[in-house]
């Protein structure tokens, strides 16, 4: 058990290979348009979107982060950023899944020896989706045999409830750093569906809970030493990702309340706009910076990469936030119907941010520029 030997068979039909990011563009726009029609409706009922992601999969956008050497596309992060936000403007909780799906796929290219990467990318390919997570400090993870004894829960993650893998984030005796890859269905693997946020109702996120589980060695890999570690950059970026995503939703539906009535705030929307805009090329600055620190991982390159990737975040957090409260600000009576379930945009991007250590990057950011010297 808990072993990558061990394939598992899926009932989704084999994935479609993307072969350009043009074509990841057109796929990611056409499936958010889809996962609109119905995103209010989940929301408010709580309904999972299981076949949501399962299209995802089958479309080949779930691999898209696949590494060259591994068969993959391997898109710009700026582009995988875009990708994400057009998605969480569909549905702010599936882009959200999405994110801990790229990062988990982050940390499996960085940290994983070349067996492990080759027999979980071949996964990926096939429409196989990833959940990263993190166990509490109370797991016991011990030396067993060729491997370890673990047991505890993981705190709740995004996605984890439609994930095939949890790349599970432990300690291992007496005190290293590393991630373990759990199939989601093996037998000593419990998923509970625990999540009961007012905001992001259906990104499935839940808890993991291992009673006892061998883990062999060959799905172990140690953690990264570096506190601005690519996969924790990209975290950061699809984060923003997510934020734009949920900003951009807001404003649409905002112009919609607003109709004829434009002209009399057109400051007011001018503002919004420029700040989904500033948004969006924050986004891009950052991809492009983790572009270089993939290429060249040196703590320099990495540090710069992590430093704008928490602008950009902060920035997506405020923005999406800011747009959720003007779409009552400016559309008024019109838009405070219950059974318009607008205000999800803001509970959205309420419990999004939550999760952003705000003020630590803020203090980071505030140390590295104060050896860096400037912008």
């Amino acid at each position: 058990m808990g072993t990558v030997s061990q394939f598992h068979e899926s009932l989704r039909p084999p994935a479609h290979r993307i072969e350009s990011e043009e074509e990841a563009i057109s796929a990611a726009r056409d499936h958010a348009a889809a996962f609109r029609h119905q995103a209010s409706e989940r929301d408010i009922n709580r309904i999972l979107p299981f076949a949501e992601l399962d299209a995802l999969s089958v479309s080949g956008l779930t691999a898209i982060a696949v590494p060259p050497d591994h068969e993959g596309l391997d898109v710009s992060n700026a582009l995988l950023a875009e990708i994400v936000a057009i998605i969480a403007e569909g549905d702010a909780s599936i882009g959200e899944a999405l994110e801990n799906h790229f990062c988990a796929l982050e940390t499996l290219r960085t940290q994983a020896g070349e067996d492990l990467k080759a027999s979980l990318f071949a996964r990926v390919l096939l429409g196989d989706r990833f959940a990263g997570a993190a166990f509490t400090d109370e797991a016991e993870l011990t030396a067993e045999g060729p491997g370890y004894r673990l047991s505890g829960r993981t705190r709740q993650v995004p996605g984890i409830l439609f994930a095939d893998w949890i790349a599970a984030a432990a300690t291992a005796p007496p005190s290293r750093p590393v991630t373990l890859y759990l199939a989601r269905d093996d037998e000593g693997v419990q998923v509970v569906d625990d999540w009961d946020g007012f905001g992001q109702r259906t990104n499935g996120s839940a808890t993991a809970i291992v009673g006892t589980l061998h883990v062999n060695a060959d799905a172990v890999a140690p953690a990264p030493s570096s506190g601005h570690s690519t996969g924790i950059s990209l975290g950061l970026l699809l984060k923003a990702g997510v934020g734009l995503g949920i900003a951009r939703a807001a404003w649409s539906d905002l112009m919609t309340a607003i109709g004829d009535r434009s002209t009399t705030v057109l400051p007011r929307i001018g503002e919004r706009a420029i700040r989904i805009e500033a948004t969006a090329a924050a986004l891009e600055r950052a991809g492009r910076k983790l572009d270089i620190a993939q290429v060249n991982p040196v703590e320099a390159a990495m540090a710069d990469a992590h430093f704008s990737a928490s602008a950009a975040a902060i920035l997506a957090g405020e923005t999406a936030l800011d747009t959720a409260n003007a779409l009552f600000e400016l559309a008024g009576g019109t838009s405070a119907g219950i059974g318009l379930n607008l205000d999800r945009h803001w509970r959205n991007a309420r419990i999004h941010a939550l999760s952003l250590p705000r003020d630590r990057l803020v203090h980071t950011a505030g140390e590295y520029m104060s050896k860096v010297g400037g912008a």
